[in-house]
């Protein structure tokens, strides 16, 4: 048999190469579909193979059609690059191979959650009260987050929906802004929710929500169950809704008030970005995202919750099996999130924070800031480029004419390598979406990149 060390050593010197090499790789690969398939792809071999061999194949067919969005030129989706200590614990993760469900799967997985829980909170001004969960993303976190949402109110109306189910349950309403993400729509379909109950309210020039249409849309209907959906980073604009205003609203309607703040939240962190995100504490639920701005391997979110009682009573499940020791003391991760089965998420995340400390992360948020205002003014300065938006985090919106020509050169830029940026629909125009996230982002990649966009456009004329 194979030995695994030397298994194991042959894995880590690859992806160290990879990583070594990430900057300097074409961005957006040239990707053969086809000759992929065929490398990888066909019946399943009848007979099994040498594991070395197995991983050669593997490895040889993959790393020519990677993506290099680990890299310091990425810069679509809002995608950041695991930071180094991230990804050793996340490899180390993989060969412990731990399950993170309570004190009986893995004592040390659920004592770093808590850990996790407590530092992430103490680094974004969340309540220390407020109990906490490791999910796969902002689509997990903004569902947790609502369900719990959806339990609290329920609760309070005299309804148990987790056993009586929602269809003679009181009706919920939910008030969002028309710029809120598309994940939030889906949770609402995933909860039975559905997204006829939304009701969208405007949003300002930047894509912060309209408070005083939220106060009209707080009014009509008072004392339904209602649950308000707020954002701290809009997708496309950066844009952080006006918190301590929509909770103060919300507050006197009795609302739920749950914060999208995948990227955002970030911004607390930070004393120079922190007022964008001023009464982020007055929520009841948040959902947050470490494989963005905190730059943890994916895929790993995070939702916290204001009402632990309430956030257990919408996820947690029992099973005479699973009992964890009598005498233990120790959270049972499982108890907050929806998947009972599921990796030990905490390691990586903890090797991250313990890697930057507060001060790293906000150094982190504010440098990637500074980067985005450098994008903005570089190609604001370029004949016929208009920005179009407020640049306030990290996100910057440029169109180079008509939605054609921005289009062209988007799809110009992602074919040259030299950078990758995605496109978008912001007001009924065309831009190049710019999202700066990543730890090993330099002003040299922003102008090495601006320089790009430049050639390109003198190339398409």
């Amino acid at each position: 048999m194979p030995d695994l060390r030397d298994g194991l050593r042959r894995a880590a010197e690859r992806v160290a190469d990879f990583r070594s090499g990430v900057g300097e790789r074409p961005v957006g690969p040239a990707v053969d579909a086809g000759d992929l398939r065929a490398r990888l792809g066909g019946p399943l071999p009848a007979d099994g193979a040498d594991p070395d061999a197995v991983i050669e194949q593997l490895a040889a067919a993959v790393e020519p059609a990677l993506t290099a969005s680990a890299g310091p030129r990425y810069f679509g989706f809002v995608i950041g690059g695991a930071l180094d200590s991230s990804l050793c614990a996340d490899m180390l993760t993989t060969g412990w191979d731990q399950v993170s469900f309570n004190a009986a799967t893995s004592p040390s997985a659920a004592i770093v959650e808590e850990v996790v829980g407590e530092w992430l909170k103490s680094a974004l001004g969340l309540p220390a009260s407020a109990s906490f969960g490791i999910v796969t993303g902002g689509q997990a976190a903004n569902t947790v987050g609502l369900a719990a949402g959806r339990h609290r109110l329920l609760a309070a109306a005299g309804w148990d929906v987790e056993a009586g189910g929602l269809a003679r349950a009181p009706q919920i309403r939910v008030i969002a802004s028309e710029e809120r993400h598309a994940t939030v729509d889906r949770s609402l379909r995933l909860l039975g929710i559905g997204t006829d109950a939304v009701e969208a309210v405007a949003a300002d020039r930047n894509g912060a929500v309209d408070t005083d249409a939220l106060a009209a849309g707080l009014e009509r209907s008072s004392g339904t169950p209602t649950i308000v959906c707020l954002q701290a980073g809009n997708v496309n604009t950066g844009a952080c809704d006006d918190l301590t205003r929509a909770c103060e609203l919300a507050r006197r309607h009795r609302a739920w008030v749950h914060v999208d703040g995948a990227f955002g939240i970030w911004a607390a962190a930070s004393p120079a970005t922190r007022p964008l995100v001023a009464g982020i504490d007055q929520a009841d639920s948040w959902a947050v995202d470490g494989h963005k701005w905190l730059n943890v391997p994916y895929d790993t979110g995070y939702v916290v919750c204001a009402d632990p009682e309430a956030h257990a009573a919408s996820m947690s499940f029992k099973a005479s099996y699973l009992v964890a020791p009598a005498a233990s003391d120790i959270r049972a991760p499982s108890d907050f999130v929806p998947e009972s089965s599921h990796r030990a998420r905490g390691f990586a995340s903890w090797a991250a924070l313990r890697e930057l400390g507060q001060s790293g992360v906000a150094e982190l948020v504010e440098r990637c800031c500074a980067l985005a205002r450098r994008f903005g003014d570089q190609l604001a300065a370029i004949d016929g480029v208009e920005i179009g938006n407020e640049i306030v985090l990290n996100q910057v919106l440029a169109s180079f004419g008509s939605d054609a020509h921005t289009d062209a050169l988007i799809d110009a830029v992602q074919r040259d390598g030299t950078c990758w940026m995605g496109g978008t629909t912001w007001r009924g125009q065309r831009y190049m979406r710019i999202s700066v996230s990543n730890w090993s982002t330099t002003e040299v990649d922003v102008d090495r990149s601006v320089a790009a966009i430049r050639r390109l456009l003198g190339e398409l004329g």
